[in-house]
């Protein structure tokens, strides 16, 4: 994980909150998450507070300040769109969010106990959210383009499966995913990090998309790559059809995004067997 380029504390939001957000300064703060860009702290009961770890979450932070308050009212399940702005100041140099509480736990720890339903809520969520993006939308440079062009860390990623049979039957999904037709529309919005770790589960049903940092537009495959992440094969079908809009072309390259994520997790979380966990997962349905 990423060092924090600036040290994020309990008391460090205390103290942000006292000045710029005196309301709430004699709620009880607790550390939730720690996670590669930001430090979310509990706020009371139903708030959380969002400040980033680094300069590049930073930029991310300022993008769901935009944007998320204009998405949330025409999405299916509720968005963590912040309520409150927290400004620069002497002891933390970016802005930083108030944004509410959604209850659950995080569907890579606690699946939904019927699939058919998720995948059904999940598909209308994406249908819904993946409309045009306005031209001032924020650009994200590692999502939502084309496939092609993460060709060479594929590549190199596929040194990490186990067998000749799997690196074999992984080059001919990637193959398929780079050779079907690119994106003809409009760019739409995309959540551009949707996995099971940001997908909340309460009472036994998806309750919530959470972590839109690297929100940006263009090619909806980028998110469709849930599909393999969190549903086997029958419960895909029921996703598509919720969905409603997404011909072969698109589901190829939507199975090319499933694998390039699935390799970079495993690439990348030595130190973070949740999403090595959700790796694994997403590589066993592609390759089933």
């Amino acid at each position: 994980m990423p060092a924090a380029e600036v040290d994020v504390s309990v008391e460090l939001v205390r103290q942000l909150l006292a000045e710029q957000h005196p309301d709430l300064a004699g709620l009880a703060v607790g550390v939730l998450a720690n996670g590669w860009d930001n430090m979310v702290c509990t706020v009371g009961a139903d708030l959380l507070a969002r400040l980033p770890r680094r300069a590049l979450a930073a930029e991310l932070v300022a993008h769901e300040q935009r944007w998320l308050p204009v998405l949330a009212p025409r999405l299916p399940l509720p968005i963590p769109a912040p309520v409150r702005v927290g400004r620069p100041a002497q002891r933390f140099p970016w802005n930083w969010s108030v944004v509410p509480f959604l209850p659950g736990q995080v569907a890579a720890l606690t699946a939904p106990d019927d699939l058919a339903l998720a995948a059904a809520a999940l598909g209308a969520f994406l249908a819904a959210l993946h409309a045009p993006a306005p031209p001032q939308e924020p650009a994200n440079p590692f999502r939502g383009g084309p496939l092609a062009d993460r060709t060479d860390r594929v590549t190199e990623h596929l040194g990490l499966l186990a067998s000749d049979t799997d690196t074999d039957a992984a080059r001919a999904v990637w193959e398929a995913a780079i050779d079907a037709a690119a994106w003809a529309g409009p760019p739409t919005w995309i959540h551009g990090d949707l996995h099971p770790a940001n997908i909340l589960v309460n009472a036994g049903r998806i309750s919530a998309v959470i972590d839109f940092g690297d929100l940006t537009s263009g090619d909806p495959a980028t998110d469709l790559s849930v599909a393999w992440m969190l549903l086997p094969a029958k419960e895909r079908a029921i996703f598509w059809e919720a969905y409603g809009q997404a011909d072969g072309h698109t589901r190829a390259r939507a199975r090319g995004w499933a694998l390039s994520l699935a390799l970079v997790f495993l690439k990348n979380s030595a130190d973070n067997p949740l999403m090595a966990a959700i790796g694994k997962h997403t590589l066993r349905e592609l390759l089933s």
